[in-house]
Order: structure tokens, then C-alpha cells, then sequence
């Protein structure tokens, strides 16, 4: 009996110090990699608001593709840097952002591939979309390294998703406002979950 307690302790203490590690393996940089996506896409959501709103031109959205950077630096970085420590819950944290990226890839395909068989192609619609992807992976997270702020401030995001999706339809352009709804989203869902984890980091 005394044997099987001590086991349950140990258990626990495991668990916990996967979950510990995990949030260590993290970190990039002086920064996490939610700092790393969330940053990016604030800054870009400014530069693309900034455009679209004095030219004109909805083109200058595609700029957004820019957010393949910084997948494309953590892609180099993870190759370079792999962790001493490699726990259960990095390996689901890494495979839930694999099906994320993925979901990306296909989602652009499909649209470029529809797009051409119908003669135009209206990327507006990967905004709500990669807010709800984004979202659900960093809920995700939050919650297999259970980390309640990580876990729950993404839903903010959706919400914005949701009234996107629900525009949509009934709107002729995209309002170039979409793109600082689309930073903010990143900001609250993003930026401060990955400032808040730092925090616990260092402690």
C-alpha cells in the first residue's frame, strides 16, 4: 500500500516536471515562439492597414504571406537548436502545431486551386480562419501545459472570427479595419499568453 502512494507521488512529480520542461522548450530566443507569431503579425497587421488604407489597393494584403517567415525561422531554429529533453508534451504540443500548419497549407491550396477554376480568388476569408486556427492550437497548448491564461485568452479571438465570417458575405471588400481587428486577435491571444509564460519561465 505504502508502495503504491509512493508511486502516485512520484507520478505526480513527473508530470510536472514535463510540463515544467516543456514550457522551457519553448522559449526562442529572448522570447517564446508565441512572441515570435504574435509580434509578427501585429506589425504586419499595421503595415497592411497602412497600405490598404492610403492606396487603395486590397492587394497589398498578400503581404500576410509574410507570416510563413516566421514558421520558416522556428522550422531553422528547432533544426539548430534541438532540446536536451524531449518530454511526451513536446511531442503533442509539436504534432498539434504540425496539423495547424498543415490545415494552412491545404487551406491556401484550396483556395488558389478554386480560385483559378472560378476566375478570382478572395483571400479575405483566411483571416477569420486563421484566427480560429491559431487559436485552437494555442488553446491547445495552454491547456496540455496547463496554463490557464494560454488556454483561454485565444477564445478572444474568435470572437473576431465570428463576426468576420458572419460580415463576409454581405460585404463587396474587405474593410482594411479587418487587418488591426486581425493584430489585435494576435495581441491578446498571442503577445500577452507568451509574456505571461516568460514570466513562469523564469520563476
Amino acid at each position: 500500500m505504502e508502495e503504491k502512494k509512493l508511486n502516485e507521488k512520484e507520478s505526480l512529480e513527473l508530470i510536472t516536471q514535463m510540463i515544467r520542461q516543456s514550457r522551457r522548450n519553448m522559449v526562442v530566443g529572448s522570447g517564446n515562439r508565441f512572441l515570435l507569431y504574435g509580434y509578427s503579425a501585429v506589425i504586419l497587421s499595421i503595415i497592411v492597414f497602412v497600405l490598404v488604407r492610403t492606396t487603395g489597393h486590397l492587394t497589398w494584403a498578400a503581404l500576410w504571406f509574410g507570416m510563413f517567415l516566421p514558421f520558416i525561422y522556428s522550422w531553422l531554429y528547432d533544426r539548430k537548436h534541438r532540446p536536451a529533453v524531449v518530454t511526451y508534451t513536446d511531442r503533442m504540443i509539436n504534432e498539434t502545431w504540425k496539423v495547424i500548419g498543415t490545415l494552412f497549407v491545404i487551406t491556401v491550396l484550396v483556395m488558389m486551386i478554386l480560385g483559378y477554376a472560378m476566375g478570382s480568388v478572395n483571400f479575405a476569408l483566411m483571416l477569420p480562419l486563421a484566427l480560429i486556427y491559431c487559436g485552437i492550437g494555442t488553446s491547445i497548448t495552454g491547456l496540455v501545459i496547463k496554463d490557464s491564461v494560454l488556454a483561454y485568452l485565444p477564445l478572444f479571438g474568435l470572437v473576431f472570427a465570428i463576426y468576420m465570417l458572419v460580415a463576409l458575405p454581405s460585404l463587396l471588400h474587405t474593410p482594411a479595419t479587418w487587418h488591426l481587428y486581425f493584430g489585435l486577435s494576435f495581441l491578446i491571444m498571442m503577445v500577452i499568453p507568451g509574456h505571461n509564460l516568460n514570466a513562469k519561465c523564469r520563476k
